[in-house]
């Protein structure tokens, strides 16, 4: 058995090689929710949709973000309105008072729903409708996860992190903004002081994901600040990961990042920007994958290869180098 902890892009490719290695019944992937929002009436989980797609074969691997070849007619009506009113450019936050009232997983993730800066198809706003009355009328988060799982007949278990809110905010120059404001409707580009992952303190592990965190333990090239930092906010979960084996994917290769902010963000918690920066962050980790071109050395234990996610075939190169680690390090 084996459990992959999951952000929207470096883990999901290495799942791409996942089933060379494993049947569908051994894995289980712990998605992040800290990047969750609702946006005008839509609660929005992205990296756990990225992981659900991905294991129904429907995922845009162009933008590993939505459905492949979906349409988008709601989505551009609404541009369509907001381009003929005077409506704001900008992402609109709702007052304090509506941000935490109504479902607790609401909290800090709430936007009107105009400008819709985030791109959603049509069948990927259904996903969010449903996943959205099924909150309302009362249903977890790990509870509606696997009825969508279920409905798209995906075989491999998917847990978001958390039925509790743990909410990544960004505190920048000019304020504190959601992650999805930050990272999409801003490209990344403001400043970064430090970054917060609100709720953490008060989110308990589901009984399901305690149950995972017993496995063997894989981190892809996921962003270690905002794809599991919120992961290892939630009480309960660096200490599960002390408890059995964890090997890391360093997220850089040589000195570039595999994908998105991780280097801006690592810089601003205080951790070095590169693979030097990753036992800082994964303290209870026992051995990392690193690139065959990165010139750093780190301890614990590592296993070099080409860790360039392009193809099954790449990913099960990579899954491979962590076996013959995992077996150095019985």
């Amino acid at each position: 058995m084996v459990t992959f902890l999951s952000g929207g892009t470096g883990t999901p490719k290495l799942l791409d090689g996942a089933e060379s290695h494993y049947s569908p019944d051994e894995i289980t992937v712990i998605a992040n929710t800290g990047d969750d929002i609702v946006l005008g009436d839509l609660f929005i989980s992205p990296d756990v949709d990225t992981v659900l797609y991905w294991a129904a074969d429907m995922l845009d691997r162009d933008t590993w973000w939505g459905i492949a070849d979906d349409s988008a007619t709601t989505h551009a009506q609404l541009t369509e309105l907001q381009d003929a009113t005077d409506v704001s450019t900008d992402p609109q936050y709702l007052s304090d008072q509506q941000q935490t009232a109504g479902h607790d997983l609401t909290h800090w993730r709430r936007f009107a729903a105009l400008p819709e800066f985030m791109h959603i198809s049509d069948r990927d706003r259904a996903i969010h409708l449903y996943r959205s009355q099924q909150l309302k009328s009362g249903a977890s988060l790990t509870e509606t996860t696997h009825q969508i799982a279920d409905a798209l007949d995906i075989d491999i278990t998917v847990l978001p992190m958390a039925n509790d809110p743990v909410a990544s905010l960004i505190h920048t120059p000019s304020g504190v903004m959601h992650f999805q404001e930050f990272w999409v409707a801003r490209d990344g580009t403001p400043n970064v002081s430090d970054v917060e992952f609100r709720g953490g303190e008060s989110a308990t592990l589901s009984s399901e994901v305690n149950d995972a965190l017993t496995d063997t333990i894989i981190i892809g090239p996921s962003n270690p600040v905002t794809s599991i930092g919120p992961m290892l906010a939630i009480d309960g979960f660096q200490e599960a990961l002390r408890s059995t084996t964890v090997i890391a994917v360093s997220p850089f290769i040589g000195s570039d990042v595999f994908s998105g902010p991780a280097a801006k963000l690592m810089d601003a918690v205080g951790l070095s920007p590169s693979s030097e920066g990753l036992p800082d962050a994964y303290p209870f980790a026992d051995g990392f994958v690193l690139d065959e071109s990165d010139p750093r050395n780190i301890e614990p234990p590592t296993i070099r290869t080409d860790i360039t996610i392009d193809s099954p075939t790449d990913a099960s190169r990579i899954l491979t180098a962590i076996e013959s680690l995992l077996n150095r390090l019985k």
